[in-house]
């Protein structure tokens, strides 16, 4: 070959290369473009769905706003009140929000969470053991593939086992979050299956510190194991017995936290959906409360200029509220209307105070106790003076029965009056025996028991259809008072009465009723109630408020009730 023939092939060579690098730059140039016209795309695309997030986030915020006004203003007063249920959903929502809160101290126990214990111990199980272990449902391939910058977001830093560590994985970052979550929601111990059985010996000592009171102690308890096997009933149902002794109760928050009153607690009284509570004393304030055991929140407060509030009372369905003083009117408030009605001087009387009342249960009469020994009836209706009674002796206690069809009375002649109010007449009078001035009256929601107190502190408890057949000896007489009974009130199903007295300290005794035995640890020796002035019982039974001469309402949960 010669020389010009090797030229020209060199040169047809070099031709080719430099038209094949011409077309290669072409065509990354194409690559490049097309490359940002995809990111621009994708970007665009982001971009859209970052605004749509937002928008919906901004929805959802609003939602949750207008629900928790609705909820305050109208809803909350007509749910019912269950215990058990704590709000979880505030506690996370308080952990995620704002700087790191929450941070591992691993210094004094190296302990794992649950989650870091599975992911540890998952490396050493066998294949049998795997297949053993609950596999999940589904799983997300994309937590593999994901990374997450916990340095950046304030919430999140308390994910960090190390100060200089910023991503990890999406498995990680999951496993991590469910071991945070376990630290704030701890499981409970019987759950556990590598838990050793203990015993309860050192439970008094704590549940004193938490302010709780338990009846009983279970030294010789039998393993959580044996228990859980068998198929008795462990739980105590709605209407079972309760037991004497000793009162399951704790001490919660005062009813009237947020606004004590200056001046004594003259009524407290739960309105029939069981969370709205009234209170009212000398400061002449009429203040309502939404309670639920933790934060009692305040409603309303009604001042009234020219009456010192000696009782208020929910009617019994519930729509208004009477109020009554050492005064010879009386004021109405309708809970609908939001209205303050004064009502009186009643035509042709002349009492000078109508302090002493009672509501029927059907809402339609209110009893008021009148001077030398009458009983003005009115109608909760019109509000009008529709009848009287008469007693021998002066009236000072009054209480319905026979879902308002009948009325008890007695005062200062010793004796009980039993009424009927379709006729105004007195059909039945008996001597309460060892009484000289009766002082107050209560009867049960079913009417089958009343108890009648005097002034020399002693209670007798009746069987009323006994007592009106002639049996005149009662069924108890009970002595745990020594002052004047200022106030008897059982409660929803009469397993339990109220004594109290307001001339003593701490002068109020729980009765349990089937065995007419006193609850020894209520009041405990070390825990004051003042000079209680009023008491009464949820609708339910899960709750029990004091009032007393100090201003405070104190709040007692029954822990035998599951409602309030």
């Amino acid at each position: 070959m010669s020389l010009i023939s090797q030229n020209v092939a060199s040169k047809i060579k070099n031709k080719k290369k430099s038209d094949e690098n011409h077309e290669s730059v072409v065509s990354r140039e194409k690559k490049l473009t097309d490359e940002g016209g995809e990111l621009d795309v994708d970007i665009s695309r982001t971009t859209k769905k970052r605004k749509k997030e937002k928008e919906s986030l901004v929805e959802i915020e609003e939602q949750k706003t207008m629900k928790k006004l609705e909820n305050f203003l109208f809803g909350s007063l007509y749910a019912p009140v269950e215990f058990g249920k704590e709000d979880r959903e505030e506690v996370l929502d308080e952990a995620q929000d704002g700087p790191a809160l929450f941070f591992t101290d691993r210094s004094a126990n190296s302990q794992l969470s649950v989650y870091e214990k599975d992911s540890e111990s998952s490396d050493n199980l066998t294949d049998e053991e795997e297949m053993k272990q609950r596999k999940p449902v589904w799983v997300d391939e994309e937590e593999e593939k994901a990374n997450v910058n916990i340095a950046t977001v304030n919430r999140l830093r308390k994910l960090r086992k190390e100060e200089d560590e910023s991503t990890i994985s999406g498995s990680e970052y999951v496993s991590r979050l469910r071991a945070q979550h376990v630290k704030l929601n701890p499981g409970t111990e019987w759950a556990q299956l590598d838990k050793k059985d203990s015993s309860y010996d050192d439970e008094s000592s704590d549940e004193e510190e938490n302010r709780v009171v338990l009846a009983g102690t279970h030294d010789d308890a039998e393993p959580l194991g044996n228990i859980l096997r068998t198929d008795e009933d462990l739980v105590v149902k709605t209407g079972a017995k309760l037991l004497p002794g000793l009162l399951e109760y704790s001490r919660l928050v005062d009813a009237n936290a947020e606004d004590p009153s200056n001046g004594p607690i003259n009524s407290v009284q739960f309105h029939r959906n069981a969370q709205l509570m009234l209170a009212a004393g000398l400061d002449r304030r009429l203040r309502f409360f939404q309670i639920d055991g933790k934060r009692n929140t305040k409603i309303q407060s009604i001042f009234l200029d020219d009456c010192p509030i000696k009782k208020a009372s929910f009617t019994p369905d519930g729509s208004q509220v009477i109020v009554s003083g050492r005064r010879k009117f009386f004021y109405t408030f309708d809970l609908v209307k939001a209205k303050v009605d004064k009502i009186g001087p009643l035509v042709g009387r002349e009492e000078k105070s109508l302090e002493v009342f009672e509501v029927s249960p059907d809402s339609s009469t209110i009893a008021f106790v009148g001077n030398e020994g009458y009983i003005l009836l009115v109608s909760s209706r019109t509000k009008e003076l529709i009848g009287t009674l008469k007693m021998n002796g002066t009236a000072r206690s009054i209480a319905f029965a026979n879902n308002g069809q009948e009325l008890l009375s007695s005062g200062g002649d010793g004796q009980v009056y039993h009424w009927d109010l379709r006729t105004r007449t007195c059909f039945h009078k008996a001597v309460d025996e060892g009484c000289i001035n009766g002082t107050a009256l209560c009867t049960s929601f079913n009417g089958a028991l009343f108890a009648a107190g005097s002034d020399s502190g002693i209670v007798n408890v009746y069987n009323r259809h006994e007592f009106l057949g002639g049996k005149r000896k009662p069924i108890k007489a009970i002595e745990n008072l020594t002052t004047k009974v200022d106030l008897l009130k059982f409660n929803n199903d009469a397993q339990i009465l109220a004594i109290c007295s307001g001339l003593k300290k701490n002068g109020l005794k729980l009765i349990h009723v089937p065995s007419f035995s006193v609850f020894s640890n209520f009041p405990l020796q070390n825990r004051s109630l003042e000079y209680p002035r009023s008491v009464n019982f949820s609708p339910g039974g899960g709750f029990l408020a004091v009032g007393n001469a100090a201003g405070r309402v104190l709040l007692y949960k029954l822990h035998h009730y599951n409602r309030a």
